[in-house]
């Protein structure tokens, strides 16, 4: 395995709003992860306040969504914006020597900006995949693409990883 990772973050039932824009994509990027020998990681966000009605432990609205692919057993819960705050996802970076990531995600104002700001400041590539992160406020996107960018981090595309002509024809 690469020293390297894609992470898909909050991809999950009670997180709909837009995903499914970026679901195709999300799916091509685990595709190139998988052939590349890069380790998936998915980042589930549960909720732990009381009244709480989204993102509940154990339940249907936390789950990853039916459509995306899950080719690893490397998922890991959080209880915060940060992925870092997950202590089981701190050690399996460091357990596997992991120095890069390659960012997806379902909000990028918050568990994708977090995450994104955090791995940067401990010194983390980090590539977040543009075309593969999502918002409930799609107008934000951009202005988000060029916060990334402004702390370190490489935005890039599906493009950039898989030449053209085999996202045009292969099936994934």
């Amino acid at each position: 395995m690469q020293k390297k990772a894609l992470v898909i973050i909050d991809i999950q039932n009670d997180i709909t709003k837009n995903y499914k824009d970026i679901i195709g994509n999300i799916n091509k990027a685990i595709d190139w992860a998988v052939n590349e020998n890069i380790h998936v990681v998915y980042i589930r966000h549960e909720n732990l306040s009381a009244g709480t009605r989204t993102l509940k432990p154990n339940t249907y609205g936390s789950e990853l969504v039916s459509d995306l692919k899950i080719v690893s057993k490397n998922i890991f819960a959080k209880y915060k914006g940060n992925a870092l705050s997950c202590e089981e996802f701190k050690s399996f970076i460091s357990k596997n020597d992991i120095s890069d990531f390659y960012i997806t995600g379902a909000d990028a104002v918050a568990c994708v900006k977090s995450t994104c700001y955090n791995l940067r400041k401990v010194n983390y590539g980090v590539n977040v995949l543009a075309d593969c992160v999502t918002s409930y406020d799609k107008k934000k996107i951009d202005e988000m693409l060029r916060y990334y960018e402004s702390k370190g981090s490489k935005i890039m595309s599906l493009n950039d990883l898989i030449p053209k002509r085999i996202l045009k024809h292969k099936t994934f």
